[in-house]
């Protein structure tokens, strides 16, 4: 492949970057999924649960930032384990991070046309046909389609549109957010906290499972490296900053909701963030008002996720595990133009699937997602072993203890997913997609071994960590 249309535009900004990784990992989870985490273990036990979760996302973060300060390349994950293990455990990581990417984006293409029924309701016109029971709609499609339409077209022009449509959007967040917990300090009742606990460690359990796929979206920051312009200790500060903020917000969310509403309201609610912000401020305009917030994060997610996998696509198309034209970059708009368009279809047939997709690919999104986690931590100890006169910008204090740590709660997380676990995933939704995405991975790796050869990977990878080094 010719370089002439290589190299990225350095225009995002400090607050660019942590936009990107907040507003990717805040979606609309918190808006639908909170009366549900607060049911499961009690407003004490989701907060703990959440709070547990962030502590293994912040350990596996430190590992993140010191690698990406280290190495600020296109892809992340793809050029760290590479570094450290070489090709085939560079490409199970990039495969498996994408596959967590492209799931958050289906899952917002499916969250938007559901959440425009609080704000339309009955809206559903033109019955198509039913998926695991729950029916899909004409009008309910074209929500989605012309959203991911719209997106793609945002992406496709350039980086820094995309910037500008993640920070407005993030700000509107954190007003949301900032209304909801400051109605129930005030507003807000803390008998209503009542139960603290549900079902113990059971309890907590059920919503720890889920926190992975919450807090996917920092590690957007390192597949945008080449278009950061900061210095690149700078980098790993905000990709640290981002999680933390991003776990303080879950948790007050949850703090907030479990002040304005009892556990049976919650029960009964259909949106249960959006009725609790209603009861705090008296009226369903509040609520919509919440809603807002709540299709920002689905906006700011969305467009994150579409950075993120666009960009670890393209990576592994220039490096020879991908077909090459997914590697090729717009000379006009310095975009990876063909991975935003795969992205892009991949978002627009989501919504033909229904509503059961979200937690199929929640689920399924999770497992990959921790996987990939715990190739990094791995490469990270590796290369702290092998290579301890590297560059690192971004130097994490006691080093081998956070890595070894990170290894074993993110192996821990792993376990959870597989069979015996109280939470393992389903069959055979969620395994029909890990397994679907694990066949097509070896397929592609086959394949590109015998048309290009290793040497090609080695070639252009070496490269690429040589000119990190340079940097």
């Amino acid at each position: 492949m010719s370089d002439q249309n290589a190299g990225f535009d350095k225009v995002l900004g400090k607050f660019d970057v942590f936009a990107l990784a907040f507003g990717a990992m805040i979606g609309w989870g918190w808006v639908i999924l909170t009366g549900d985490w607060i049911n499961a273990a009690g407003s004490i036990g989701a907060m703990l649960a959440f709070g547990l979760g962030s502590a293994v996302v912040i350990f596996v973060g430190l590992a993140y930032s010191e690698l990406t300060a280290a190495m600020p390349k296109v892809g992340g994950e793809h050029v760290f384990c590479y570094r450290a293990m070489g090709i085939t455990a560079s490409f199970i990581a990039t495969w498996s991070i994408i596959l967590s990417y492209i799931s958050v984006v289906a899952f917002e293409a499916v969250a938007l046309p559901t959440v425009i029924e609080y704000l339309i309701p009955g809206y559903y016109k033109g019955y198509l046909w039913t998926v695991a029971g729950w029916d899909v709609y004409a009008s309910w499609v074209a929500v989605g389609v012309i959203a991911s339409i719209i997106l793609t077209i945002a992406n496709y022009f350039g980086v820094k549109t995309a910037a500008l449509l993640q920070s407005l959007f993030t700000i509107i967040i954190f007003i949301a957010g900032v209304l909801l917990v400051t109605g129930s300090l005030f507003n807000g009742s803390t008998a209503k906290m009542e139960p603290l606990f549900v079902s113990g460690a059971g309890g907590m359990m059920t919503v720890l499972i889920m926190t992975p796929f919450m807090f996917v979206g920092f590690n957007v920051i390192p597949q945008a490296a080449e278009e950061i312009n900061l210095p690149y200790k700078s980098i790993g500060k905000v990709l640290i900053l981002s999680v933390i903020m991003a776990a303080a917000f879950y948790m007050l969310i949850i703090f907030g909701v479990s002040r304005s509403l009892t556990a049976g309201e919650m029960t009964a609610s259909k949106l249960v963030t959006a009725d609790a912000m209603a009861a705090l401020f008296g009226g369903h305009w509040a609520g919509k008002l919440l809603i807002l917030g709540g299709i920002a994060g689905i906006v700011s997610s969305w467009n994150g996720f579409y950075i993120g996998a666009s960009r670890a696509i393209y990576a592994m198309a220039r490096s020879k595990m991908l077909p090459e034209f997914l590697g090729y970059m717009h000379p006009k708009y310095k975009t990876p133009s063909n991975a935003i368009l795969l992205i892009g279809a991949l978002s627009t047939l989501a919504p033909l699937f229904g509503r059961k997709m979200l937690v199929w690919l929640v689920d399924a999104g999770g497992l990959s997602i921790c996987v990939a986690y715990l190739l990094v931590c791995i490469a990270f100890i590796i290369l702290r072993n092998r290579e301890p006169e590297m560059s690192r910008p971004f130097k994490v204090s006691n080093g081998k203890f956070i890595g070894y740590i990170a290894i074993i709660l993110s192996m821990g997380f792993v376990l959870l997913y597989l069979p015996g676990s109280p939470s393992a995933l389903v069959w055979p939704y969620e395994w029909v997609i890990v397994g679907g995405w694990t066949i097509m991975g070896i397929i592609f790796y086959y394949w590109a071994r015998r048309t290009y050869g290793n040497e090609a990977a080695d070639s252009y990878m070496r490269k690429e960590i040589f000119s990190a080094d340079k940097q």
